[in-house]
This record gives structure tokens, C-alpha cells and sequence, in this order.
């Protein structure tokens, strides 16, 4: 089988990737979490996991028809990482929703015409209408981290977002939108454990691209723009929730209960929903590298 990018990964992983990392991964069994910073030294058992997933499906279903029979408006940012689980938390809270009033939101880079616009002009047109609920698999925040690690946008491009982005997001939030701001957060043996998987699995291959190649060098980088990016965007009426996503399990788990445990639903069952485990989902400050 032909490696995407020529085996890049698996390169990186036996000849660059640190030598705690590199260990964390090759002593590692299957189901292990590998940051020694994670709250937890396993993953949630399945059977766990498909029994409180259940229930907060029922609870998203009543969600969204609140949604619909009030018009109410909700918008989720999905940040992170690469490999920090956003398609697949997305694809959880989607599952048993009408797409025809929630739908997902993932722009590729920006068209010639688009470089020309303000910048947060080509994400306006994907916010939701009456009755709706979008995902947006990354967002505006491409410009605080991506971007500027990758040398995509100048230092004063960088600093006119910041300028902006707690008053664009403050608007849309007084106009009546509900804005829900989530960052998975994944350690970097994790990261590259995942990166692996994805090498090795052709179904996996579309997943990969030169950036998360090209990024793997770039840990410290990203850390420090991310860091800056969560102080600087952080607000009262905008705040981030941080979701430390090693396990995926309890990464979906949490990230459905923090936007469902803000909304107050028909019907709402708080037995049901219970609460978003603290150890793993909270503000800015559960943020580790």
C-alpha cells in the first residue's frame, strides 16, 4: 500500500517525534491514554459511553425541536488541534438531528475574491437562520493559529482580527445568536498516535493533509499561538470551553452536556443530561500543552 505523503508520518514518528512521545506510544496498549497529564489512565468503557450517549441524543432531538418551534439560532465553533476529534464530536451531536435545520460548516481556504473581503465576511453567510443549528468544523479563529503559524496572514492582518473578533462575536450574541465555542484540546503523543491510524487506513487517507504533515514540527509553534488566541478571544459573553479530547469518548460526552446544559429546552431532562465531567471540560485555564 502506498503511504499518503510518502510515509511523512511514520518518518517523523521514528526519526524526529520526541523521545517521550515516540515511548508513550510504542508501550501504549490500545485502549491507554498516553498524556501523564490526563485525568484519566484509560478510556471510558463502550458500554459506558453507549448508554449516556443514548440519552443525550434524546435530549439533542428535543433540543432541536426547540429550536424549531421557537427560531431560535444556534452557532458551534469547533477548534483544535488537528486530529483533536472535531469531525467526529460534529458527526455525534448531528447523528439523529433533521439536516435540514442543522448543518455543518466547513469552508476550504479562501478564494481569490474571498482573500479581497473582510475577513470575517465569508463566514457571515453560513450563520444561522430562524430554527437553525450550524457546526462550524473550524472557524474565523483559522486566522489566530493556522494562519499565523503558517505564515498565511501578516502579523498586522493577525492583530486587525483580534481587533475585531470580540465585537463581531459580542453582535452576533446581542442580535439573539447562541454561541457556543468549544476547543478540543489533544496531547501530542495522542496527535501523532491518531496521525498513524489515518496513515495506515485508506479509508482514513482523505483525513490527511500537507498542513497536518508540515505541522507535526511545528508543536511549540502552535501551543504559543493557541495560548495567545484563547486569552485574547476569551469573554464574559463569549467564552471558550476547553474539551481535553485523549479519550474521544468522554470528549463527545462532555462537548454535547456544556452546550445542552446552556440552553434552556422544552423538556429538558437534567437526570438525563447530567453534568460535564470538570476534570476534562471548563474554561481557558484547563488548556495544557
Amino acid at each position: 500500500m502506498t503511504l499518503p505523503f510518502d510515509g511523512a508520518i511514520s518518518a517523523y514518528y521514528k526519526n524526529d517525534a520526541p523521545k517521550d512521545v515516540r515511548d508513550a506510544i510504542e508501550r501504549a496498549d490500545k485502549d491507554d491514554i498516553l498524556s501523564n497529564a490526563y485525568p484519566y489512565s484509560e478510556e471510558v468503557s463502550k458500554k459506558t459511553y453507549e448508554k449516556e450517549m443514548k440519552a443525550l441524543q434524546i435530549e439533542l432531538v428535543k433540543m432541536q425541536s426547540w429550536v424549531r418551534d421557537t427560531g431560535a439560532r444556534i452557532a458551534i465553533v469547533f477548534e483544535g488541534r488537528d486530529a483533536a476529534g472535531k469531525g467526529g464530536t460534529i458527526k455525534r451531536f448531528r447523528e439523529n438531528l433533521n439536516p435540514r435545520g442543522a448543518r455543518n460548516v466547513a469552508l476550504a481556504k479562501p478564494s481569490d475574491t474571498e482573500m479581497t473581503q473582510w475577513y470575517f465576511q465569508r463566514y457571515i453567510t453560513h450563520l444561522p437562520a430562524a430554527g437553525e443549528i450550524v457546526f462550524f468544523d473550524r472557524s474565523w479563529y483559522n486566522r489566530g493559529v493556522v494562519e499565523h503559524v503558517f505564515g498565511f496572514c501578516t502579523d498586522e492582518q493577525r492583530e486587525h482580527f483580534f481587533a475585531q473578533v470580540n465585537d463581531f462575536e459580542k453582535m452576533l450574541v446581542q442580535d439573539g445568536i447562541h454561541l457556543f465555542k468549544l476547543w478540543l484540546n489533544v496531547g501530542r503523543a495522542e496527535q501523532l498516535r491518531r496521525f498513524l491510524d489515518r496513515e495506515k487506513d485508506p479509508l482514513k487517507h482523505w483525513k490527511l493533509s500537507s498542513i497536518d504533515v508540515e505541522g507535526l514540527a511545528k508543536w511549540d509553534a502552535y501551543s504559543t499561538a493557541i495560548h495567545e488566541t484563547l486569552t485574547r478571544s476569551h469573554t464574559k459573553k463569549t467564552p471558550w470551553t476547553i474539551v481535553r479530547s485523549d479519550d474521544k469518548r468522554r470528549a463527545r460526552l462532555a462537548a454535547i452536556r456544556s452546550v445542552l446544559g446552556s440552553l434552556d429546552y422544552d423538556k429538558k431532562d437534567a437526570k438525563a443530561l447530567g453534568e460535564p465531567d470538570k476534570k476534562i471540560c471548563g474554561g481557558p485555564d484547563l488548556w495544557d500543552v
